[in-house]
């Protein structure tokens, strides 16, 4: 859960900085790309990069490298006067993906999310919202006690 700043200065009067997603290298984005469209055998190029949190003008040149080095299959679809690009993944890119990037991220797990310690956090606050009920508890039942002789 990244915390967005108020950020106040000449350039950027008012506007927030931070993001809500965190870093994720190259490499596990080209993963997420590939497994994606292995998964559900082909998407548009909008489905996709939504699939996998990235944003067109930012991840294009990924888009068109993996299909440079025949990893993915870009199709153009006629759709009334638009066209729809709809990009597949090739034997070649599942190969690297299964080969190369799977092997590498076992190496080099990515690193936790922010999200992942968030979720340690609810437990751990989980937990002692439990003790603090028991002890509530306990102290009743100690007056009860005392109140009753």
């Amino acid at each position: 859960m990244a915390i967005a700043m108020y950020v106040y200065n000449s350039k950027s009067r008012g506007k927030l900085s931070g993001s809500q997603s965190s870093y994720r290298d190259r490499i596990y984005i080209v993963k997420d790309i590939i497994m994606k469209l292995v998964e559900h055998n082909e998407l548009n190029q909008t489905t996709l990069l939504s699939f996998c949190g990235l944003n067109l003008k930012k991840h294009k040149s990924i888009l068109d490298e993996l299909e440079s080095n025949g990893f993915v299959r870009k199709c153009e679809l006629p759709f009334g006067k638009r066209t729809t690009f709809v990009y597949k993944s090739t034997p070649k890119g599942l190969e690297f993906c299964t080969t190369i990037l799977e092997p590498y991220e076992m190496v080099f797990p990515r690193r936790k999310s922010k999200n992942n310690n968030y979720q340690g956090l609810v437990q751990q606050y989980e937990h002692v919202q439990k003790k603090d009920i028991d002890e509530v508890e306990r102290q009743k039942n100690i007056v009860e006690v005392m109140h009753n002789r």
